[in-house]
């Protein structure tokens, strides 16, 4: 049995600190490092552990959806994220959605006040070479230790552009014309919605189009590549008269009830054109995120364009959309499904690093990273998760698909093993990928519970 060594964490976001978690929680001690403030990074805003930079959403709430299903579970697996998460939800409808403030500074006072984690704030420039190591440093990864992990892979990167959303004052909508509903009266009506006429529609959309992008700065325009998950709203317009209305400005399923059912036949006149949502960001509702709406535009061409949307003539901008860099690993030529490099079995990584994209994926990479990692301290071996679980079959993806063409990837139920016959209705379907899934775990658990008494 190895000796009760010390872990090292390198990255406080969302994996890290559930990894950290984890590995404490097995009884291991664990050095979490975290550069902010000491270094910025071009989309944090706080020092905080955990902090979420785009959206306040982890996704569906309901387990019969793939990010609702991941959600569940890492419940059953004692996840830190999504238990501190249902613990600070704000209402989103059918999402799980937190006040972002909250969430992450009850998660660094936790972690901070854990007699086995010390959270270091500094840089940590190279991979330590001793011992066992997990990498959870994101798609923000400094540029020096970027530098040698490209030297220990021996092979260049993969890197797209992502894009976060402005957040509006909510006292500064106009409320006389956004609208609460949620898409087709699913959950509570948590969403502001502001409707657009065809002309209203078309002359927002030429102006986006024309708007003015902001310089890329410190990256290579001329390979930037989109990721298609999160594509900046001005990229989509160009792509199209009706590209957003097919996308995040789409109006099915949204009606005023103010002013009477629009699903009624004599009331198809009156469905809008176009809708841009809004999502409550804190408890308080003081704050409102523009969904769907990532862009790089310059900040006063945001405020300008952005306030050609009905309700928001006047709104005031808490935090402009911002466009950084990301960076992901080349997982299937580099790791195993435990999340282990293939090269050094004592280092792990996980999160977007890997190549999951959402902060689900990143909290449930982090569970396995950091519980494979104490695992290998304690001279147990590592666990890999049956593929009909959504951590499963997702952890199983980034390490066998494509290494030519491989992209990040978000739970969704593609990558699940078909089911024994064929299911026409799909809620029926996602039901009983559900239903095996959670039977798998819970016996998967039971199993891991008898090998280690």
């Amino acid at each position: 049995m190895m000796e009760k060594q010390m872990i090292h964490v390198i990255g406080g976001g969302l994996a890290g600190t559930e990894a950290a978690w984890q590995i404490a929680k097995a009884g291991v001690p664990v050095v979490l490092h975290e550069m902010r403030p000491l270094r910025k990074s071009p989309a944090h805003h706080t020092e905080e552990l955990a902090e979420l930079v785009c959206s306040n959403s982890f996704g569906a709430l309901s387990s019969d959806r793939a990010a609702g299903l991941l959600h569940e579970e890492l419940r059953r697996l004692g996840c830190i994220i999504i238990g501190t998460a249902d613990e600070h939800a704000v209402p989103a409808g059918g999402a799980l959605a937190v006040d972002r403030g909250v969430f992450s500074h009850n998660l660094t006072e936790t972690l901070g006040s854990h007699p086995l984690i010390e959270l270091r704030r500094s840089e940590v420039q190279e991979i330590p070479t001793e011992g066992v190591v997990v990498l959870t440093t994101g798609p923000l990864t400094s540029p020096a230790l970027t530098e040698d992990l490209q030297r220990f892979t021996g092979m260049e990167y993969f890197s797209f552009f992502d894009a976060a959303s402005p957040i509006v004052t909510g006292e500064s909508i106009n409320r006389e014309i956004a609208f609460f509903a949620s898409r087709y009266d699913k959950g509570e009506a948590a969403y502001l919605n502001c409707p657009m006429n065809r002309e209203q529609y078309l002359h927002f959309w030429q102006e986006l189009c024309a708007a003015e992008k902001a310089e890329l700065k410190d990256f290579e325009q001329e390979t930037a590549k989109f990721f298609e998950g999160c594509l900046p709203i001005e990229e989509m317009a160009r792509r199209g008269e009706d590209t957003m209305r097919y996308g995040p400005l789409k109006p099915v399923g949204l009606f005023d009830a103010r002013k009477g059912d629009f699903r009624a036949p004599e009331n198809q006149s009156q469905r809008p054109y176009a809708v841009v949502q809004l999502r409550q960001e804190d408890k308080a509702g003081q704050l409102w995120n523009m969904v769907g709406f990532q862009t790089n535009l310059r900040w006063g061409e945001q405020k300008r364009v952005f306030r050609l949307i009905p309700g928001l003539e006047e709104a005031e901008f808490v935090r402009m959309g911002v466009m950084h860099r990301n960076t992901f690993l080349n997982a299937p030529q580099l790791l195993h499904s435990t999340l282990q490099f293939k090269k050094r079995p004592t280092l792990l990584a996980a999160g977007q690093l890997v190549g999951t994209e959402g902060y689900t994926a990143a909290a449930a990479g982090g569970w396995l990273a950091g519980t494979n990692a104490a695992r290998l301290v304690l001279g147990l071996e590592p666990v890999t998760l049956p593929t009909t679980m959504m951590m499963g079959a997702l952890f199983d993806f980034i390490s066998s698909a494509s290494p030519k063409h491989f992209q990040p990837m978000p739970p969704n139920f593609g990558i699940l093993p078909e089911l024994g016959k064929r299911i026409k209705n799909k809620q029926e379907r996602y039901g009983m990928y559900r239903d095996r899934a959670l039977g798998d775990l819970d016996s998967w658990s039971r199993g891991l519970r008898a090998s280690a008494a």
